[in-house]
Parts: structure tokens; sequence; C-alpha cells
């Protein structure tokens, strides 16, 4: 038989007449039924508040997808740029000095042929081609970059990069560039400063980006087509690790009011 009990507590007297006795089970029922009737939601409040997650969402979730989408491109200009200088490294160690690659040879495509061929050997890649056109390659929806390069090859990974050493004949005369879109053939917007970067190549400073960085008022330069320039926004992004650039109308001034520079703020944050 259950305990027996009494609401208002203490034995049963004559002070206690008129208080009603429970046992445990009716004591659990009565819990039972009250928080049911307390706690319960109507349909319009559940529909009221569905709505406002809703919009809740609404306005999140696009800057979520956006926010994460330049960390992951941030994140492979990253790495194809350090598998870049660790492929130009062993190249070095293996065929000697970047400038004495080319020393005694003015021959322009014999020493882009010989600079790809260095780079590449030490890179992962699971296509090579003798000529942008020949992997039906076009780095920029306009075509400029094509101009500048005279072979390219695709990553193990699915970037595309193109290469292209010009000078040659002597030590000081030898650079390069190295073209990357980090979405692949035929992928992505084809764009400059999206998914398009650039990056420069001598003995010195190895594979490296531009000196935007030795200019405190500079900024990503927003160029024609809605494209910013792409060595200057490779060189964003190896330095300051966000595409913010990309939240600007202009390069510099973003939608809250901050401006980016090089000297100033980094971030639309």
């Amino acid at each position: 038989m259950g305990r027996r009990f009494s609401v208002g507590g203490g034995a049963k007297s004559s002070c206690c007449k008129g208080f009603r006795v429970f046992n445990c089970c009716d004591f659990i029922s009565f819990c039972r039924n009250f928080f049911n009737k307390t706690l319960a939601f109507t349909l319009a409040e559940t529909l009221i508040v569905m709505g406002i997650i809703g919009v809740v969402a609404a306005l999140t979730l696009p800057n979520l997808n956006s926010s994460t989408g330049d960390k992951e491109k941030v994140a492979k200009v990253k790495k194809i740029y350090q598998n870049l200088n660790d492929a130009f490294g062993r190249a070095e160690a293996v065929y000697g000095p970047f400038d004495e690659w080319c020393v005694g040879d003015d021959n322009y495509s014999h020493c882009s042929s010989r600079f790809f061929d260095r780079i590449t050997e030490f890179l992962k890649t699971s296509k090579k081609c003798d000529s942008v056109t020949s992997c039906e390659m076009s780095f920029d929806e306009n075509g400029s970059a094509n101009n500048v390069i005279s072979y390219a090859a695709i990553l193990a990974d699915g970037a595309a990069i193109g290469l292209d050493a010009i000078g040659g004949g002597s030590r000081n005369n030898l650079f390069a560039v190295i073209i990357i879109d980090i979405d692949g053939i035929q992928k992505g917007k084809n764009r400059q400063g999206f998914d398009v970067f650039k990056f420069f190549v001598n003995h010195e400073e190895g594979v490296h980006v531009s000196n935007i960085m030795g200019y405190s008022s500079k900024h990503v330069t927003k160029g024609s087509c809605d494209e910013y320039y792409d060595d200057e926004a490779a060189a964003w992004i190896i330095n300051f690790d966000n595409m913010d650039y990309l939240k600007t109308k202009d390069g510099t001034t973003c939608s809250n009011g901050i401006k980016l520079t090089v000297g100033g703020n980094h971030s639309c944050k």
C-alpha cells in the first residue's frame, strides 16, 4: 500500500481538518497533469516561434556560408603557396640557384620550359601541358592572364597553375610568374581576386607575393569587370588570412564604413 501523507504536512490532527490526503500515485498524477497544462504551447505560439527562427536563419546563413567559403579559399591559396615554395626550394637544391638556371641562354622559350619542368618535378600533378590552351585553361574570364603564361599544369587537388620564366642571359634578368586557379579548369568564377591569384619568383625571395606591405595606405585594387588585382589579392590573403576585400565596393571601403588598408584595418569586422 502506498505511503500516505498530508499536503499540509505533519500528523493528522484537529488542526488539519479539511486537508485532502494523497498517496504517491495521486501526487505523481497531479504533477503530470499540472505541468502538461501549464507548459503546453498553442499552435499559434508554435508557428510564431518557427517564423522567428526562419527569419533569423534567412538573415544569418548567407553570411555564414560566404564566410565559410572564403575561409576555405584562403586555406587553399596558402596551401598552394606553401607547396610552391617547397617545390622551388627542392628544385634549387637539385639544380642550383634559380638565378643560374638561364645564364648564357637568351632564349625566352628555353627558360620558361626549364623553369616549368624543374618546379613541377616537385609538385603533385595530375597533368602537365605544353601550353595553356592545350589544357583548355583560362585563368580569368577576360583571358588576360593567358598572355603571360607559357606552360600550365593541373595539380593533384584539382587546382590549375600556369608558369612562365621571364628574362634570361644573366642572373639579374631572371624572374618568373606563377598564376593559380584554385577551382581548376572551367570551374568557379575564373576571376582575378576571387579564385585566380598571382605569385612571383626570384632567387632572393623564392616564391613570393607582391610588395603591397611596403605601403601603409595600400589596399587591394579593384579593376575592371568586377575583378581585383590577382597579385595584390594574393598578398592580402597570405598576410592577413582573409578575403574581406571582396566585401568592399572599391577594394577598400566595407559596407559598414570600415576602410581596409595595409597599415590600418585588415578586416571588415
